[in-house]
């Protein structure tokens, strides 16, 4: 894996008044002590959870001197946070459920958005239900969006196993597969549903972002590595806080955003970006974290997914102290 340095003035653009006050040092740090280290490695995650890749000035106003970007791993990997290879990274709920079952090293911190992911279907397919009998693409058995189009289909009373045809291929895109004509359903995640929507290929049965019960609870979670978490929890604090200000930046300013992030080399579209950040809503402040995994342990365990009970993995999983201290800081 692959840590390379931040990349230097990234946030140059966002100079705005919003974006500058945001960015000023918070006045609490005196009461917090100093840093126990001036070190964080983040996790680059995927276009819609873009408060990671803009979060750098934040974090210098933090006191962070050393802040370093994982751009090697899979997006949405658990594996480098459980296993310390880096402190901090955006993992989808469902994906973090899981990986607390399984007694992975994850402590969840907070929840950053909603509604990242887009199930697509081809025309005459109207709905969930209507999926029975029909082929679904996912790059790998057991992936993600397996997972995910899983409980979708478990919700509306299909037998994910026998009502569906999956399709596997790790040579091929699901998404290629769908524009051929050769699956009837995919799950997009950004930067595809908005391909997909430009050049008029299918058409979108569940958005995520707008369709219950998904658009009611976070999508993606801020997990730490534990060991990171417990040595250093003003360092934890302080890198949530740039962190949630940075989603800030990403619901109040997203034309701004967007152009950053094409100018910072992270993302060739601009259209796509500005699209992502306006349709995905950044509600750390609105929505529960909590129920969130209550939520989706539940939903999992129903299927088969997980053995444990909400309770136990809230309990063995997940830190909200710092996201409480921050709301009342920053009265979300």
């Amino acid at each position: 894996m692959a840590l390379i340095a931040t990349r230097r003035g990234f946030l140059g653009g966002l100079a705005g008044a919003g974006a500058a006050a945001l960015i000023r040092a918070p006045l609490s740090q005196a009461a917090e002590g100093g840093l126990e280290t001036t070190t964080v490695r983040l996790q680059a995650p995927g276009l819609c959870v873009s408060s990671l890749y803009i979060a750098e000035a934040l974090l210098r106003a933090e006191g962070f001197t050393d802040i370093r970007y994982d751009d090697a791993s899979d997006i949405g990997a658990i594996a480098p946070v459980a296993h310390g290879e880096v402190d901090f990274a955006a993992i989808y709920a469902s994906q973090s459920v899981r990986a607390i079952d399984a007694g992975q090293r994850v402590t969840l911190l907070a929840g950053v958005m909603v509604g990242c992911f887009e199930l697509f279907a081809r025309e005459g397919i109207g709905s969930i239900a209507e999926l029975k009998g029909k082929s679904i693409g996912v790059q790998t058995a057991g992936s993600l969006s397996q997972q995910l189009v899983t409980l979708m289909a478990a919700q509306v009373g299909l037998d994910p196993v026998n009502d569906v045809h999956w399709i596997t291929d790790p040579s091929i895109k699901p998404i290629e597969l769908f524009v051929e004509g050769k699956i009837d359903a995919f799950l997009g995640f950004p930067p595809a549903p908005q391909d997909l929507r430009v050049r008029r290929i299918g058409h979108v049965i569940v958005n995520t972002g707008v369709d219950r019960p998904w658009s009611q609870y976070f999508c993606c979670m801020i997990a730490g590595n534990p060991d990171y978490v417990r040595a250093y929890p003003t360092a934890t604090k302080r890198v949530l806080r740039a962190i949630l200000k940075a989603t800030d930046l990403c619901a109040t300013e997203p034309a701004r955003v967007a152009r950053q992030l094409v100018d910072g080399g992270f993302t060739p579209r601009y259209d796509y970006a500005l699209q992502t950040l306006s349709d995905n809503p950044y509600k750390w402040r609105e929505y529960d974290a909590e129920d969130t995994i209550r939520w989706y342990a539940l939903r999992l365990h129903e299927v088969g997914f997980i053995k444990s009970s909400p309770q136990k993995i809230i309990a063995d999983g997940t830190d909200w102290r710092f996201l409480n201290e921050l709301k009342r800081e920053l009265k979300a």
